[in-house]
């Protein structure tokens, strides 16, 4: 699976961006995609996920009520629509592709069980 992020930038805080990113290579239907992010001196932490055959979606904390991921099945993306956005949500934003997990696996989602990873995209909240 090759991925292509974009939509990145620079925006004040409590303003909006959305990420897209576009999946080739392989047919989805039994991968959930991930949007990661990874601030600058720390761990890439999991943002939201979407399970690409049902839509189920999963969110970090910090994110639930201001981000939304959907994705598109004739075009092959995913989105990360973020609202509100605060500067301690600056990081470089990966997008990522790994198998279908149960509901219960986002309490603690790991960057390991995530096989296929697109080149990220920066995004800066000033304050």
């Amino acid at each position: 699976v090759q991925l292509q992020a974009s939509g990145g930038g620079l925006v004040q805080s409590g303003g909006s961006l959305r990420l897209s990113c576009a999946a080739s290579g392989r047919t989805l239907n039994y991968y959930d995609m991930a949007w990661f992010r990874q601030a600058p001196g720390k761990e890439r932490e999991f943002v939201a996920a979407i399970r690409w055959s049902q839509g189920s979606t999963y969110y970090t904390d910090s994110v639930k009520g201001r981000f939304a991921i959907s994705r598109d099945r004739a075009k092959n993306t995913v989105a990360l629509q973020m609202n509100i956005l605060k500067p301690e949500d600056t990081a470089v934003y990966y997008c990522a592709v790994g198998t279908s997990k149960i509901q219960s696996y986002y309490a603690n989602p790991k960057r390991d069980d995530y096989s296929y990873w697109g080149q990220g995209t920066l995004v800066t909240v000033s304050s």
